[in-house]
């Protein structure tokens, strides 16, 4: 969203000066030895990399397009969004798109283009300024209480700093403290990009880092960072100065789990642009914490977890109603759309990751067992090797084509403890997962159909909801062309749909592009649940082939799609978006029925029998100690979507006396009649409660 308020990010001399003094006294104040001289060798690298910069002669007048429709003038390699920004009274700028790229706000433009500013209101925004907040906590953790930093970033949720910490406890409250005051001193941020050998001698006395950088360095060069004496590895950009930072809320401290290191933790925190935005956040968060879906989940006796199988969800009867009601759902959807279920062996030999190519890339995320013949194994974290596996067991032709295949076979990922969190990251999870295989001339209807799955799906729910085209990343592999043909048809099938969508370039996967899905729920919260990912490599790994009408082998094109994503995840979201009031379709505790003196107890019986042989969750309540008005009271409490009173009456007559689980009294009605009129609301998956 482009930005409309902020502050005012002053660029003058007096000030740039005061500033270098802040930076001069803090150094002073945080110094040790080993960072003083990781301080010299990125300031010796900095001088280095200044040897190409442009020259004063070298200008080139830029033409920039505003969000707003105004153009403005620029210097190629000297005038920077932010320039651009003060310049045109534009406040709030955090992060700066630039032809859809993320472009720090000091950053020089380079060429012509269209230029956004994006403010705490975007996700890009915010992000960008979350980052920054790890920078400065990692510093306070560093130069402050002696902590031995890993990994610093941002999430969906605020931002985190891996660490080590010697014989010592942190205290929330003084870590907050120490961050207002380090940010206060508006120290600027630089980046560098590094060769992996430089940026190994520049963290030569870091050892968590070091084995991050062996980890996972993906490419030739290592962006790293500078704030004050703290200098990291960079994940994305940043503030022009830590000065836009003005409150900071620590949430939790949790171990990590790092393979050969241990007692490393993650703190985790947010952090604001002003008091404004902390305070609606604390809002925010207090009407987040009453629909938590893990207290949902124990108040309603839905599911629990257990230190036997850490981040492994063990759903009791109403949780697994919810579960099995929503795969239910898909199904339904699926056979709609001519896909196909297919069950696939949970457990492989590593030759099947190796030859997909997770073995390499994703193998530290795996379960992995060894057999008598010390052959190694992996619980699979995805299915889609197993489906191309089905592919090629025998020749396809193109009367086959599209092959839609659906699978809902457990999954398990050896997900950071510290990043576990109720059913939103879990260990052990089913997706609504299904791969099609189909001809190039048919992905363009593929994704069309797609997109329409994921509308029908979500009008039910109620959400609404975006889509983000995300296109070739850096490093990618295989041909230019076949990415751009692939984004063209994507981009097609977007437009067709008529959906609102936006543009996301450089976000897709190594391997292919796609269209990311973003909800949003009753409270207004973004949630990325569906997908739908092109893949180009594993056709190729597996060299997947059908026999096309030229009587000639081709290569078809895979597709992974996901609309509800993990049933787990979905059922936290859908616990917080309805706060605990199911929908009758999907409820768990659908049918209260109350007998009330006499022999009425017989005919409640009677009445529960005949709803659960039509399939619904429904209970009695013949207690002797409450009162009727008590009893209603405890069935709304325990979010029954409708409660039977039954009394003398009642029995003969054949009817229930309704009350809805928002209080209103729909009266006597024939007991056929209400189970007729609550059957076609669950089957139509409608929300309304009257009928």
């Amino acid at each position: 969203m482009v930005v409309t308020v902020l502050l005012r990010l002053p660029v003058c001399r007096t000030l740039s000066r005061a500033v270098l003094r802040c930076h001069r006294r803090y150094s002073k104040l945080q110094e040790s030895p080993s960072r003083s001289e990781r301080v010299r060798l990125f300031e010796s690298l900095q001088e280095r990399r200044g040897d190409g910069r442009r020259t004063p002669g070298e200008k080139e007048i830029l033409s920039v397009r505003l969000a707003d429709g105004r153009t403005a003038k620029a210097t190629a390699g000297i005038t920077t969004p932010l320039l651009i920004a003060q310049n045109a009274q534009l406040t709030g700028a955090l992060v700066a798109r630039v032809n859809g790229a993320l472009w720090e706000l000091q950053r020089p433009l380079e060429g012509d283009c269209e230029l956004q500013l994006l403010g705490f209101d975007s996700d890009d925004g915010k992000h960008a300024l979350w980052r920054t907040g790890a920078c400065v906590l990692g510093g306070v953790l560093e130069g402050g209480f002696g902590a031995e930093l890993c990994r610093e970033g941002a999430s969906a949720t605020g931002f985190f700093c891996d660490h080590r910490l010697e014989n010592s406890a942190l205290c929330l409250t003084e870590v907050e403290q120490r961050c207002r005051q380090a940010a206060a001193l508006r120290l600027p941020l630089s980046r560098l990009e590094l060769s992996v050998q430089e940026a190994k001698e520049l963290f030569q006395d870091c050892k968590l880092i070091l084995q991050l950088i062996n980890e996972q360095t993906v490419g030739s060069t290592i962006p790293v960072y500078r704030y004050g004496d703290s200098i990291g590895v960079w994940s994305g950009p940043l503030l022009p100065h830590t000065g836009l930072l003005k409150a900071f809320k620590m949430l939790q401290v949790s171990p990590v789990t790092m393979a050969e290191v241990s007692g490393v933790m993650r703190l985790m925190g947010v952090a604001f642009p002003g008091v404004k935005e902390h305070d609606r956040w604390e809002k925010e968060q207090e009407e987040a914490q009453k629909r938590d879906h893990r207290r949902i989940g124990t108040d309603q006796e839905l599911f629990f977890f257990n230190e036997v199988s850490p981040g492994s969800c063990f759903f009791l009867p109403k949780g697994a109603h919810i579960y099995n009601t929503l795969s239910d759902f898909i199904k339904s959807e699926y056979r709609r759309r001519g896909f196909s279920e297919v069950v696939t062996p949970t457990l492989y030999s590593t030759a099947l990751w190796e030859r997909s190519g997770h073995w390499e890339h994703y193998s530290a995320n795996m379960f992995t067992v060894t057999s008598e013949n010390t052959q190694t194994y992996a619980l699979k974290p995805m299915n889609c090797p197993a489906h191309c596996l089905m592919f090629e067991q025998r020749v396809r032709s193109w009367r086959e084509l599209p092959l839609r295949w659906a699978d809902f076979g457990a999954l398990h990922r050896n997900e950071l403890s510290g990043a576990l969190g109720g059913l939103t990251r879990v260990r052990r999870f089913c997706q609504d997962d299904a791969h099609i295989f189909c001809t190039p001339q048919q992905l363009e209807q593929e994704i069309l159909g797609c997109l329409d799955f994921v509308r029908r799906v979500y009008e039910v729910f109620g959400f609404s909801f975006h889509c983000l085209l995300s296109t070739r990343p850096t490093p990618y592999l295989g041909q230019p062309e076949l990415w751009d043909t692939a984004e063209e048809q994507l981009e097609r099938s977007l437009q067709q749909f008529g959906q609102r969508w936006e543009l996301n370039p450089g976000d897709g996967a190594f391997y292919g592009p796609k269209i990311d899905i973003q909800i949003k729920d009753a409270i207004g919260r973004q949630h990325q649940c569906a997908t739908i990912q092109l893949d180009f490599q594993l056709p190729i790994r597996f060299d997947l082939q059908y026999v096309g009408t030229d009587g000639e082998l081709h290569r078809p094109v895979m597709v992974h799609r996901a609309v509800l994503g993990s049933l787990e995840r979905m059922i936290a979201i859908l616990a917080e978006n309805f706060g605990g009031k199911w929908p009758l379709w999907l409820s768990p505790a659908q049918v209260m029925v109350i007998p009330v003196g006499g022999n009425s107890e017989s005919y409640a019986q009677q009445v529960v029998g005949q709803f659960r042989e039509a399939g619904f969750m429904a209970d009695l309540d013949c207690g002797q100690g409450a009162t009727l008005n008590k009893k209603i009271r405890a069935a709304q409490l325990s979010q029954y979507n409708y409660t039977f009173v039954v009394g003398q009456k009642e029995c003969v007559s054949g009817t229930v006396s309704v009350r809805t689980r928002g209080g209103r009294q729909l009266g006597s009605r024939l007991t056929g009649d209400v189970l007729t009129a609550l059957s076609e609301l669950r089957d139509a998956r409608s929300n309304q409660e009257d009928f």
